[in-house]
């Protein structure tokens, strides 16, 4: 995020917003920090809500966020159903767009609302088949129509 932060990508970046956790306001703060910015927050960014599983290893919480895309009208072991987890985020960015007036907007997130987010405005149904390679990605969209710019890339070389 560091480097992400000094490079050319957010020069014109003039509000951060992240979710309520903690790994996404961490980040957010890295790159506020850079730009000699604040934060801002608001839970309805927040990842899909999967409190009643409790914490999952790693190569069965894969298994479930596959079905999780799979059958985005399901909730798969408890988890927020991809459909309803997508109408929030939705509605929180549209807001949070519909509000900014100057530079570029920054929303710091997860791996989960940014596949989410990127199918509703590229008009693609939901599917894993969107989602990052791998953790520490970004895509752009135009404002204030949010139409995405491209799909994910990665934050700084791997």
């Amino acid at each position: 995020m560091r480097q992400f932060a000094a490079g050319d990508v957010p020069r014109n970046v003039r509000h951060i917003w992240a979710s309520t956790e903690t790994k996404a306001i961490e980040a957010a703060g890295i790159l506020a920090g850079a730009l000699g910015l604040g934060i801002d927050v608001d839970a309805e960014l927040g990842e899909n809500d999967r409190r009643v599983a409790g914490f999952l290893p790693p190569a069965e919480f894969e298994q479930v966020a596959d079905s999780f895309f799979a059958h985005p009208d399901k909730s798969i072991r408890g988890w927020e159903r991809a459909t309803d987890a997508q109408a929030r985020i939705v509605g929180a960015v549209t807001a949070i767009a519909a509000r900014h007036r100057i530079g570029d907007l920054a929303i710091v997130g997860h791996g989960a609302v940014g596949t989410l987010l990127h199918a509703a405005y590229s008009g693609r149904p939901i599917s894993r088949d969107g989602d990052q390679p791998f953790q520490g990605h970004y895509w752009t969209a135009s404002l204030p129509d949010l139409v995405p710019r491209h799909c994910w890339r990665a934050i700084a070389p791997r």
